[in-house]
């Protein structure tokens, strides 16, 4: 065990040196550290509360986000202010291209490595935090996927539903006009992507990583369709089949524990796909698209509505060392929208239509962080300090990412192209848009 320093200098005045050369030297951070000395100026927006030695131990051993993750993650390292202000202020702790960065040189890491020396606070490696996954095995392989899933969406149902509201939607909204709920929003993105999808009665629709049903439900009472919803997490599936009982729509909705490559019960009408594509893989992008369109009919269409990167070039996917590939998602990799493009085209599905909704999720994003604050007690008692934490940093670093347009999301819209050469899909959008006055056909 560390011992204590009985030298007088306080741990601020050890600091700012490594504060300056990190943050520059007139930084809008305040740093207090858990002697209560303070470094930085004392109307900073935000002040990043070291709570013990710890918090400077995981920097020291993980000299970057992922030390400053493990920090923060473990409650050694929490911040006083707006998250929102603490994530404007990025490129001050590292790279403008991260959503949460921090960079330690090796000068630097020799300066706090002798600034907790004379401490006397330098320490062994503090434990890793619960909440990180480190999954095992070979990448997208069926059980090492379901490992991934499980620890991102397994975490409970009723987090999910005070994080989401009513709606228990998962993926971006669509605001297609100001003063409009989230619940309204998330409405109207199943309602875009119904039409887009041209589901009439009796038609059947293959839902895949259908989450808590939400998809399914839409499309079964607004239009009358046959859906199976598909998701490998079982509390989701759990989940989903309450709601559709409830909703008297067991005749016309199956939800189903099964991975979409064990689907084999086409052809299907349609097929959705919201907000799982990013687990898929750049290596198994190919294999998931002739999957989907081997269950289709000819002129059936898919949705594929997805997270992807601005630069074609970048296949680095998610670093599996940074904060979002040990915390939130293991294994996920997000693809530039012309690579997956391009490969729609190589399988057969005609590209019929791109949609960018980029400011749209970084609205959503905004509206779940505001139900996870508004709620942070009770989340807390759910998850587990450290999960709400990370969901916190993760969901406001992802807003600023899309407001930044350092991210983006886009719905393509393809079709499984018939031997005629007709597609079927209307030859202007106006069948796609969402009417304002009647976004939903009851």
């Amino acid at each position: 065990m560390a011992r204590t320093s009985t030298r007088s200098t306080s741990v601020a005045d050890e600091l700012a040196p490594i504060v300056s050369a990190v943050l520059g030297p007139s930084p809008r951070v305040a740093v207090r550290a858990w002697d209560g000395s303070t470094v930085g100026p004392p109307d900073a927006p935000v002040t990043i509360e070291l709570h013990s030695p710890t918090a400077l131990q995981h920097l020291v051993w993980s000299p970057g986000e992922l030390g400053l993750a493990r920090a923060h993650v473990s409650g050694a390292l929490d911040v006083d202010g707006d998250i929102f202000d603490l994530l404007a202020l990025r490129d001050q702790l590292g790279s403008p291209d991260e959503d949460v960065s921090v960079h330690l040189t090796t000068r630097d890491r020799v300066h706090l490595v002798g600034a907790l020396r004379r401490l006397g606070v330098l320490g062994r490696r503090p434990p890793i935090p619960d909440e990180e996954s480190r999954p095992h095995g070979r990448l997208h392989t069926r059980g090492r996927d379901a490992l991934a899933i499980a620890h991102h969406y397994d975490v409970s149902n009723d987090f999910y539903r005070l994080l989401l509201g009513p709606s228990l939607t998962y993926s971006c909204a669509y605001w297609y006009e100001d003063g409009l709920s989230l619940e309204q929003a998330q409405e109207a993105k199943y309602e875009l992507i119904c039409r887009k999808l041209g589901l009439e009665p009796g038609m059947r629709l293959l839902d895949v990583g259908c989450g808590w049903g939400s998809m399914a439900l839409h499309a079964a009472q607004h239009h009358g369709a046959q859906v199976v919803g598909v998701t490998i997490s079982e509390a989701q599936a759990a989940l989903a089949r309450q709601r559709v009982e409830a909703a008297g729509l067991g005749g016309r909705v199956e939800i189903r524990v099964q991975d979409y490559r064990d689907v084999h019960d086409g052809p299907f009408d349609a097929i959705s796909s919201i907000g799982m594509f990013e687990h898929v893989g750049e290596a198994k992008m190919a294999e998931y698209l002739t999957d989907l369109h081997d269950l289709l009919r000819p002129g059936g269409r898919l949705l594929n509505h997805a997270i992807s990167r601005l630069d074609p070039d970048d296949r680095s996917g998610i670093d599996p060392d940074s904060f979002m590939g040990r915390y939130v998602f293991p294994d996920a990799a997000l693809l530039e929208v012309g690579t997956v493009v391009s490969a729609m085209q190589r399988v057969r599905l005609e590209v019929r239509d791109v949609h960018s909704l980029r400011e749209h999720y970084a609205t959503t994003l905004r509206a779940w962080v505001a139900n996870l604050e508004a709620s942070w007690d009770e989340a807390q008692r759910l998850v587990g300090p450290g999960r709400a934490r990370v969901w916190r940093l993760y969901l406001a670093g992802c807003a600023i990412g899309f407001e930044e347009n350092r991210t983006a999301i886009h719905q393509v819209l393809g079709v499984r192209t018939r031997e005629d050469g007709r597609s079927g899909v209307p030859s202007t959008r106006s069948t796609f848009e969402v009417d304002h006055d009647h976004p939903v056909d009851h």
